[in-house]
C-alpha cells in the first residue's frame, strides 16, 4: 500500500487528507491523492465544487534581474505582464508573479510535474556566465501549500474569504490574483478544466493545516467534495 508515510516528502496536510480515505500514488520522493474510491463521482462533484491537493507536486519559483530571459532561453512560454500565467505544450502553467519573478507549475498529465524539476536541474548545474544576471531559485516546494479548486461554485465559495472577485465574467482563465484568503497571503491563480473553472491556490505552508480547515468549513453550503488526480485529468479532457 502506498503512503506519504513512506516516502521523504509529504504534503502539509496529508494527516488530514488520510482521514478521508484516499490511495496514493507515489511520485519520485513523495505520495499523490489519486481518488477516495470514487472517481467517477468525484469528478462529477468536481464540476460543482472539489477541493484537491497538490502539495506534493513539483513547483518552482525564479525571481530577479536575467530570470524572464534565462526561462525564455529554456523554451519555456513566458506571459507579457505581471499575474499573468500561460499554459506549456506539457500542461504546466507559468505564472509571472512580477516583472522578475516567475512561479513554474508542474501539469497534471502523466509527465506530471517535470518541468519545475527540469528547470531547477538547469539553474543548478548551468555556471552563470561573467556579467550575465540569472537571478535566482525561490522555494516554492517549501515555503507554499498547493491546493485547487474546481467547479461553479468556487468563486462563490472564495467570496466568503477572499475579496477578490473570482467570477468567471470579471477575473478570466489565467488571471493572477496576489491576496489574502482566510487572512493569509496567497497566490490564486484561474487553470480552468477543460470546461470547468479551476483555481490554484498557493498559500504559506506552516498555515496549511489551517487552511485546508478553513476550506473544508466553507465548502460545505455548497456540497464541496475531495478529489484526486484521476477526477482532474477526467475534467480536463471533458
Amino acid at each position: 500500500m502506498t503512503a506519504p508515510a513512506h516516502f521523504p516528502r509529504r504534503s502539509f496536510v496529508y494527516r488530514q487528507v488520510i482521514k478521508a480515505g484516499p490511495t496514493f500514488d507515489p511520485l519520485s520522493d513523495s505520495a499523490i491523492v489519486l481518488d477516495f474510491g470514487h472517481p467517477d463521482a468525484e469528478a462529477e462533484a468536481a464540476r460543482g465544487l472539489g477541493l484537491a491537493d497538490l502539495s506534493p507536486l513539483p513547483r518552482a519559483g525564479f525571481k530577479g534581474a536575467g530570470t524572464i530571459e534565462w526561462l525564455a532561453g529554456k523554451k519555456l512560454a513566458v506571459p507579457e505582464e505581471s499575474n499573468r500565467a500561460v499554459r506549456q505544450k506539457n500542461g504546466a502553467l507559468a505564472a509571472r508573479l512580477a516583472p522578475a519573478e516567475l512561479l513554474v507549475l508542474g501539469g497534471l498529465g502523466s509527465n506530471v510535474g517535470s518541468l519545475p524539476v527540469t528547470l531547477s536541474a538547469a539553474w543548478a548545474a548551468e555556471p552563470v556566465p561573467p556579467a550575465t544576471p540569472r537571478g535566482y531559485p525561490v522555494p516554492r516546494q517549501d515555503s507554499h501549500a498547493w491546493f485547487l479548486l474546481t467547479g461553479e461554485s468556487a468563486a462563490a465559495m472564495f467570496a466568503k474569504l477572499c475579496a477578490v472577485d473570482l467570477r468567471p465574467g470579471k477575473f478570466d482563465d489565467l488571471a493572477i490574483a496576489q491576496t489574502s484568503v482566510a487572512r493569509l497571503s496567497a497566490i490564486v491563480t484561474r487553470d480552468d478544466q477543460g470546461a470547468t473553472p479551476a483555481f490554484h491556490l498557493l498559500a504559506d505552508s506552516a498555515s496549511a493545516g489551517y487552511l485546508w480547515d478553513v476550506l473544508l468549513d466553507a465548502m460545505v453550503e455548497f456540497d464541496g467534495k475531495l478529489i484526486g488526480l484521476t477526477a482532474l485529468r477526467r475534467l480536463a479532457k471533458s
